[in-house]
């Protein structure tokens, strides 16, 4: 089977770094998926969503004059979800609307600017005895 751009064909995991997943191709041929195409989604760990020896979909994306292969999940599937869904502490990933992700972004932002306020004012002394300038005035 001759491969060529834009081709989906069926591989299987031979290798996992840091970077992305070598796939062996039918012929017997290997390309890269590069993590930036395992899913839609950023990828942190490429392990929440490949394993070894698992039999994936990929489309062609590139062919190199050096025979370099270049692969990618997210093309075929569009899904970006981890295997089975779930997260690496078996949480059920959900896809959440923009406005549920908004209203999590900003409670988690104001439990972190409420947690900044009350260390900086820990270091201060706190908000009920501000310092005044009359003290300074009256050490000289």
């Amino acid at each position: 089977m001759a491969l060529e751009v834009g081709n989906i064909v069926e591989g299987v995991v031979t290798g996992i770094t840091n970077f992305g997943a070598f796939v062996t191709l039918p012929g017997g041929q290997t390309g890269l998926v590069h993590i930036s195409e395992v899913a839609d989604a950023y990828v942190k760990d490429i392990n929440d969503y490949l394993k070894q020896n698992e039999k994936t979909k990929v489309k062609i994306i590139s062919l190199d004059k050096n025979g370099k292969i270049g692969l990618s999940i997210r093309q075929v599937t569009g899904s970006g979800s981890p295997r089975q869904g779930r997260s690496r502490r078996g949480e059920r990933r959900t896809s959440a609307s923009f406005e549920d992700k908004l209203a999590r972004f900003l409670k988690e932002s104001d439990e972190r600017q409420s947690d900044l306020r009350r260390s900086t004012d820990e270091k201060r002394g706190g908000r009920g005895n501000p310092r005044r300038n009359s003290d300074y005035v009256n050490a000289w």
